[in-house]
């Protein structure tokens, strides 16, 4: 396992704070992430599980050994879903849903997804060992393919869960070599077959997943804890480009109408968006198809994948219109024409203010330090949000490297998040202590 400079030592300081250290076992914790990572881990310290496949096959059995010795049952859902269910005071009341997933990028990091999964275990497990009482049953999820590395979308089991993926659309996603994800779910067998009982939605009193920050700000800050407000709003946006081919040695370049072009500039306007509407845009093109695709012949058409990124739905529409009048003047100019198309359209999410309330008392009961944040990636927690009263915690990870093997956090930024879980959901789930 490869710490950062300072990393080793970091699970046996104290933590700071009159109340920390009383709740979670940070040894244990970080004890277990370091098992875990046994199923799938790469020698370069990272991860590759994809989902379904037979890493996350052994992760599934090995959550599901764990809440064995606990006594706790595990219920499963039609999409693979796992709930290790702790059982509240009052069976009827409804539930606290915590948790992430376990499934990884292909040679993806050790903690995006798992740290939320096993943070959630140690917070059940503390209360267990604490022998503390609450009202509520309080489930740990395990999301199947939130990564949407293997099968398309991402997000998949919590957006089934929640109502707003058909449950028979999602089993009949392929992946690439043209398994589909009801096969795969047949493939690994009993850790992902349906069991009778099974939480709904309808169930679920509150939701809080807690995950890494997979971005650099609370880390420069030197910030504990961030209180996550929101998710950024998603835009996907399609630019073809139509010109005409010819010969490369014999066409005249007055006569061109070269598609690669037109396109090139109108990547260069896409990356400026930070200038010309606003500094906080997160603009990419990540994708160039151009046909004929041959080094000697004019590019006739050129297609651009743009992945448009902000809190604002009015600032992705300004981008959107500046991207279409800036396509209409290079078409004009070079001979060429332009169809811009939106293929994925997703709203900002907003998080409920008392969910993130319970959060921002816990961080504050235990002298850490926090911030509020817009998290610029998208998590299993969105999917719920739109039906359930959500929020998401996050710790810093270093360098703000995530989705590599690089990825990193040290035992002290473990800790700290599931401290603020176990304070957090000890009061959303009526706690007596």
């Amino acid at each position: 396992m490869h710490h950062s400079a300072g990393e080793g030592e970091a699970g046996s300081r104290p933590a700071r704070g009159s109340g920390a250290g009383v709740s979670i076992d940070a040894e244990r914790l970080w004890t277990t992430l370091v098992d875990s990572a046994r199923f799938g881990g790469t020698e370069r310290g990272g991860l590759h599980r994809l989902a379904l496949d037979e890493a996350d096959a052994e992760v599934r059995a090995w959550l599901e050994s764990a809440a064995a010795v606990a006594g706790w049952p595990v219920q499963r859902d039609r999409i693979g879903n796992q709930f290790v269910v702790k059982p509240g005071r009052r069976a009827d009341a409804e539930a606290v849903l915590i948790g992430s997933h376990l499934d990884s990028q292909p040679l993806g990091g050790r903690y995006d997804g798992v740290y939320g999964v096993l943070a959630g275990l140690e917070v059940l497990r503390a209360l267990a060992e604490r022998e503390i009482e609450h009202e509520r049953p309080i489930i740990l999820a395990n999301w199947t393919n939130e990564e949407g590395a293997r099968f398309s979308p991402s997000m998949m089991g919590s957006a089934v869960f929640s109502g707003s993926l058909a449950l028979d659309e999602a089993l009949a996603r392929a992946d690439a070599g043209g398994a589909t994800v009801a096969e795969a779910l047949a493939g690994v067998g009993g850790v992902a077959a349906p069991t009778a009982e099974r939480p709904s939605v309808a169930g679920i009193h509150a939701a809080v997943e807690l995950h890494i920050e997979q971005g650099p700000e609370l880390e420069a800050t030197g910030t504990d804890i961030g209180f996550v407000s929101g998710v950024q709003a998603i835009r996907w946006i399609d630019a073809r480009v139509s010109g005409e081919s010819g010969h490369a040695g014999t066409t005249p370049l007055g006569a061109r109408r070269d598609a690669l072009v037109a396109a090139s500039r109108i990547v260069a306007e896409v990356a400026g968006l930070g200038e010309t509407v606003d500094p906080d845009i997160r603009p990419t093109v990540g994708e160039l198809v151009v046909t004929p695709n041959s080094r000697n012949v004019i590019p006739a058409h050129a297609r651009l994948g743009l992945d448009l990124r902000h809190p604002s739905a009015g600032i992705l529409d300004r981008a959107e219109r500046t991207i279409r009048q800036a396509a209409a003047r290079i078409a004009a100019d070079s001979g060429t024409s332009v169809e811009i198309e939106v293929i994925l359209d997703q709203p900002a999410v907003v998080f409920d203010s008392g969910v993130l309330e319970a959060v921002r008392s816990a961080t504050r009961s235990l002298g850490l330090s926090g911030a509020d944040l817009i998290s610029r990636a998208g998590h299993d927690a969105m999917q719920l949000a739109a039906r359930v009263p959500t929020a998401m915690i996050f710790i810093p990870c270093a360098g703000g490297i995530s989705h590599s093997e690089a990825e990193r956090i040290t035992p002290e930024w473990a800790a700290n998040g599931a401290r603020v879980l176990f304070e957090t959901v000890a009061e959303l789930s009526g706690a007596r202590r």
